[in-house]
């Protein structure tokens, strides 16, 4: 399960709790680039939080100008702190950029696992100055 960020890049949130797994596949990760930096997953039957803050990659005439990055708190718990996103997130093989828009959809995916949302906040980042 994960949430993907303009339907091509992953942070996990599988649950990580006694289930070993892959280090960059785990609750938290940067899905098949960057581990968290530790496992603060609850036991299952308590609700799990993420803070996460996504900066999209950024493109001028096809190509990357400025690559993505995440930080990503999980319970209160810094997992990613401005990680870079090295491309897409597939499973099994090296992420690359394709360029494309400046935003696109927000995806919750769930791989057939009872997985269950709530209190889902998007909003977009401006600098201090800008309204």
């Amino acid at each position: 399960s994960g949430i993907l960020f303009m339907n091509r890049y992953e942070i996990q949130v599988l649950d990580s709790w006694e289930n070993p797994t892959y280090a960059d596949g785990q609750a938290g990760s940067n899905y098949g680039q960057w581990p968290p930096l530790v496992n603060a997953m609850r036991k299952p039957g308590e609700w799990n939080m993420y803070d996460i803050v996504f900066e999209a990659p950024r493109f001028a005439d096809g190509k990357l100008v400025k690559p993505g990055y995440a930080t990503v708190f999980h319970n209160g718990v810094v997992l990613q702190n401005r990680a870079e996103i090295l491309g897409d997130t597939p499973h099994a093989r090296n992420g690359k950029y394709v360029a494309h828009g400046a935003e696109e959809p927000l995806q919750l995916q769930n791989h057939g696992a009872m997985v269950r949302y709530r209190n889902i906040w998007v909003r977009r980042l401006r600098g201090y100055d800008e309204p």
